[in-house]
């Protein structure tokens, strides 16, 4: 009896890993004339599979009963957020065991209507329709604006970025859903970013004396030591070995190694 029980709490709380559709890198040898572009936020990636709210890896959130109860009935797929640059109060508000209050301060930002037929604008057009009729305080449709060649998309990037976002995302509007990476959707950063493996730490010194000085990190086939990015509470406690978080840096150096790695976040993997 024992068991049975622990089983079925285990499969409570962990539904089956979503085929989601990811973003590829942009290149400037792109031509993304008339894609559509949006705010890339910074929050927690959720998945509605029409009954549930899951992680990108199959976790259900903890989240409470009068969040969702007026969700659609069909799939939608966006970023649990708050505002720019708060990241880590989000993971806190949505990462817990059991719903809570906190959760009044969230909104699920959408960005594809998954498994609806069309373009972009037809696919989110479904859940406008949707909430005009069923209106939602926590739902939001992140806005499109459409990219008029590569000295507009380098503007809005700066515009939005000066104001502390994460990037862009252009999307080709014609492109139909893929629960895949796609070269049809791609971020856009003034840097690059990539995701490296946790090893170790080193000491920290002068005004780190007692805290961790630099995450000692195995992407590809180096060792990185990672430590700008890091704030004192991290440093007190930082990520545990064995876990990926996700860097920035400006380029490679002439040996392959990434140019002033700078931690960003443990990555997203609720």
């Amino acid at each position: 009896m024992k068991l049975l029980l622990i089983v079925v709490l285990f499969v409570w709380s962990h539904a089956e890993k979503p085929n989601l559709l990811l973003l590829k890198s942009y290149k400037n040898d792109v031509n993304v004339t008339g894609w559509l572009m949006s705010e890339k936020l910074d929050g927690v990636r959720a998945y509605w599979d029409g009954k549930r709210l899951i992680s990108r890896s199959g976790k259900e959130f903890a989240v409470p009963k009068w969040f969702v109860k007026d969700f659609p009935p069909f799939e939608i797929d966006g970023e649990l957020w708050t505002k720019r640059e708060d990241f880590e109060n989000i993971v806190s508000i949505v990462n817990q065991q059991s719903a809570h209050d906190g959760w009044k301060d969230i909104t699920y930002q959408i960005f594809e209507v998954p498994y609806q037929e069309g373009g972009l604008l037809t696919r989110l057009s479904v859940l406008e329709q949707w909430l005009d009729e069923n209106p939602n305080r926590y739902i939001m449709i992140i806005p499109q604006k459409v990219c008029k060649g590569s000295e507009h998309l380098k503007q809005i990037l700066e515009e939005v970025e000066a104001k502390g976002a994460e990037g862009l995302v252009v999307r080709d509007p014609n492109a139909l859903y893929v629960g895949q990476r796609s070269e049809r959707s791609l971020k856009v950063k003034s840097f690059t970013d990539d995701e490296c493996v946790v090893t170790g730490y080193t000491d920290g010194h002068g005004k780190f004396e007692g805290l961790v000085g630099a995450l000692l990190c195995s992407w590809k086939d180096k060792v990185l030591k990672i430590g700008s990015g890091l704030s004192d509470e991290e440093r007190r406690k930082p990520p545990m070995i064995g876990s990926e978080i996700t860097f920035k840096y400006n380029g490679l150096t002439k040996y392959g190694n990434p140019k002033f790695p700078v931690f960003l976040r443990i990555r997203d993997t609720y």
